[in-house]
């Protein structure tokens, strides 16, 4: 069972700045590109990058993501000498068992699964980004700068370095600072949540770490600054492809509209495929009257109406005379006639109902000012009722704050 590399995904946050739209799933789960989970894109790259042993942790409402994840097959991860592996928390023997309390903390819990595999690296995942990476060419250069942790790092606008875990680096890229989010960053190197562990020198610290009472058992707020306290070789890997975490619904919203653009994200590429797992739906359809411009359309689709610069997920239904424009439409949606749906996200099972409003207006907008208009998962919008930008509403038609 020896495996020079493998990986762990951390799938079990709860997405709390996504509001409705995780209401029941994690954030993982949450639908993206029309065909796509959240989730497609990790574990896509580790198949991509011929890492075949990943494990999944979960925790927050894991029945969807499980069930979607099941045996790895769409990823090419049902291997019999590897594979996928959910691993939610579990009961230990002496105690009651607990949540997993921070990111560093549900890799210790799984030291035991990862020694199955008496891995050299240990590739460490975040479930809630949209990127494409080649993991493999990370590992390498964690060999051959003979590192002890390597952390990928993307150039970001100065003016929004201090979002950030900033990696402060020397001439060869080896990291001499680590700031959290700091008021006056020293550098642009954000932190994009990925490392790569030699595992002995890993499996050390996590279990000194889960003996510290003090310690938040967290990557970035212990492991990391008690690593570089001690002198470890510490080295920056720097990436300049595609990346965003969409941990709010704008950078949702903005990640949707990135992939119609392609020059940003191009998911029509051969060379490095993100699988997903299909619903066995027949090909979308387009009505005589149908008007379809810059848009995806995924299997399922039976579009009447007008679709501009939008995104519509598998079973979306756009009636005659209604209209979608800079939206991003969910799983099994519905949008009657003469409904207008314009800068919005959609969830899942939703209804617009006939001559409804839902967004705000392309003409002169701005969504950095106004934001976007939400709909939960399975939301009904009766007929003529109005959503305003930058509103939300649940499945209860209860308004949420945000």
């Amino acid at each position: 069972m020896k495996k020079e590399c493998i990986a762990m995904l951390l799938a079990g946050g709860q997405g709390s700045r996504l509001y409705v739209l995780t209401g029941n799933v994690a954030k993982p789960a949450v639908p993206f590109g029309g065909k796509y989970r959240i989730i497609d894109f990790p574990l896509s790259n580790c198949a991509n990058a011929g890492i075949d042993t990943v494990g999944v942790l979960t925790q927050y409402k894991p029945l969807e993501l499980n069930n979607y994840i099941g045996s790895g097959q769409p990823w090419d991860l049902d291997n019999s000498t590897g594979g996928v592996h959910i691993l939610p928390p579990y009961m230990k023997e002496g105690d009651q068992g607990s949540w997993y309390k921070g990111t560093a903390n549900a890799i210790y819990q799984n030291i035991g699964f990862v020694d199955i595999y008496d891995p050299d690296y240990v590739v460490i995942l975040s479930g809630d980004h949209i990127y494409k990476m080649d993991y493999a060419k990370m590992v390498s250069y964690h060999k051959q700068t003979q590192a002890d942790c390597t952390i990928a790092v993307l150039e970001v606008p100065w003016d929004e370095a201090s979002r950030f875990g900033i990696m402060n680096v020397d001439a060869a890229d080896k990291i001499v600072e680590f700031q959290e989010k700091p008021k006056e960053p020293k550098s642009n190197l954000a932190s994009m949540g990925i490392y790569v562990f030699s595992w002995q020198k890993l499996r050390q610290y996590l279990i000194d770490d889960e003996a510290d009472t003090s310690s938040s058992n967290d990557f970035g707020k212990n492991i990391i600054p008690k690593m570089l306290c001690n002198g470890e070789n510490m080295m920056a890997y720097r990436f300049e492809g595609y990346w965003k975490d969409v941990g709010t619904l704008e950078s949702l919203w903005d990640a949707n509209m990135d992939m119609l653009a392609r020059d940003q994200l191009d998911l029509l590429e051969s060379s490095w495929p993100i699988r997903a797992r299909l619903s066995p739906l027949p090909p979308a359809f387009m009505g005589k009257k149908a008007s379809v411009q810059h848009s995806v359309l995924t299997q399922g689709c039976c579009v009447e109406g007008t679709v501009e610069n939008s995104v519509l997920s598998a079973g979306v239904t756009i009636a005659e005379g209604a209209k979608v424009a800079y939206s991003v439409l969910m799983p099994g949606v519905k949008v009657e006639p003469g409904a207008v749906v314009e800068y919005a996200i959609v969830g899942e099972g939703a209804v617009v109902g006939p001559q409804a409003k839902v967004g705000g207006d392309p003409a002169g907008y701005d969504p950095d000012q106004w934001g976007i208009a939400v709909l939960g998962p399975a939301t009904k919008i009766g007929a003529g009722e109005v959503v305003a930008p930058k509103k939300m509403m649940n499945r209860d038609h209860e308004e949420v704050s945000r």
